[in-house]
C-alpha cells in the first residue's frame, strides 16, 4: 500500500519535473518540497544514497532557482549546450564516483543495492548540475538515471515512485526535444 508520505513526495516531485521540462522557474520550489519528502521516504527504506541525493537536491534547488532568474548578469539564464569537453570528463568521473560511493555503502552500511543506488545518486548530481546551468544535456543524463531508478524503486516496493520515474523517463525525452527547440529559438532571437 502506498503511504501518504510517498503520495505527497511523488505529487510535488511530479510537478517539479513537469515544470522543469517546460522551462518554468517554479520547478525549483516544488522540487525542494518533493525532495524533502523523498529524503524521509528513502531513509525509511534504507536507500541511503538517495537520502544524500535528496539533501543535495534541496540545496541545489535554492541555487538553481536563483541562477535561472539572475544567473546571466542579473538576467534569466539562457538554454545552451554543455559542450563535448565538459561531457568527456563528467561521464568517467561519474562512473568512478559511482564505484567509490557504492563500495563505501557496501562495506559500511546495510544499504540495499549500494552500487545501483550510488549510480542513481551520482548521475542525478551530474544531471542536476547541468540543469542548474540550463544545459540541454541534462535530459539524456536524466534518461539514464530514470532507467536505473525504475527497477530499483520497484524492487523496494515503492511502486508509485517506480511508476513516477517511468513517467519521468518519457518526460525527459519530450523535454530534451522541447529544450532543443527553445535554445534554437533563443539563438535565432525569436
Amino acid at each position: 500500500m502506498t503511504s501518504p508520505l510517498e503520495l505527497a513526495a511523488n505529487a510535488f516531485t511530479a510537478a517539479a519535473i513537469l515544470l522543469a521540462g517546460r522551462n518554468n522557474v517554479h520547478t525549483w520550489w516544488t522540487g525542494i518540497v518533493g525532495c524533502t519528502l523523498f529524503g524521509v521516504l528513502f531513509a525509511q527504506n534504507r536507500l541511503y544514497a538517495d537520502v544524500v541525493l535528496q539533501m543535495f537536491f534541496v540545496g541545489t534547488g535554492v541555487l538553481g532557482w536563483w541562477r535561472w532568474l539572475h544567473g546571466n548578469d542579473g538576467a534569466p539564464l539562457p538554454i545552451t549546450h554543455a559542450g563535448w569537453r565538459s561531457l568527456a570528463w563528467m561521464i568517467p568521473a561519474g562512473i568512478a564516483a559511482t564505484a567509490a560511493y557504492g563500495a563505501l555503502l557496501h562495506f559500511y552500511t546495510n544499504a540495499y543495492a549500494p552500487f545501483i543506488d550510488s549510480a542513481v545518486l551520482v548521475f542525478s548530481v551530474i544531471a542536476q548540475l547541468l540543469m542548474m546551468q540550463r544545459r540541454i544535456e541534462n535530459w539524456p543524463v536524466w534518461l539514464l538515471v530514470n532507467t536505473i531508478a525504475v527497477p530499483l524503486y520497484y524492487s523496494r516496493g515503492l511502486h508509485l515512485t517506480a511508476f513516477l520515474y517511468l513517467c519521468f523517463w518519457v518526460n525527459a525525452i519530450v523535454s530534451w526535444v522541447w529544450w532543443t527547440r527553445l535554445a534554437r529559438r533563443e539563438r535565432a532571437g525569436t
